[in-house]
């Protein structure tokens, strides 16, 4: 690996990093529940190196955890999801950053597709509820 390419990589790195950061924290300003981050990037089979995953109450809650998430994006970095899918019901949002996918939750909803579960080699991270 180059120098050039190994700085390319720290720096994808620190972006990623940073957007993460960003999504859990507004996923925490409108009190999302059970935040769990999962880092995929060891898996072979993995479609993005990490999901974040969170719960609201309701769908209002959802749809307010969703829209918070997006504007901390939108905000610090001038970026918005390459894909946004599940707004209209609010039972489950997909936001898609290309390198993180974030997944927002109606509670029934997140114990019928159990992604923890499905990708449970993935080292995960879980965040304390605020």
């Amino acid at each position: 690996m180059s120098i050039t390419t190994s700085r390319r990589a720290v720096s994808r790195d620190k972006e990623t990093e940073e957007l993460n950061n960003l999504i859990i924290e507004g996923m925490r300003d409108k009190k999302a529940k059970n935040i769990v981050l999962l880092d995929l990037r060891d898996l072979d089979d993995a479609p993005v190196d990490f999901f974040i995953i969170c719960e609201g109450d309701s769908n209002v809650h959802v749809k307010a955890i969703s829209d918070s998430v997006h504007k901390s994006v939108k905000e610090a970095l001038y970026l918005n999801p390459t894909h946004l899918e599940g707004s209209s019901n609010a039972k489950w949002i997909l936001m898609d950053y290309f390198n993180t996918v974030v997944h927002v939750f109606y509670p029934e909803t997140r114990a019928f597709y159990e992604i923890e579960q499905l990708w449970s080699d993935a080292k995960a991270t879980e965040y304390a509820d605020v």
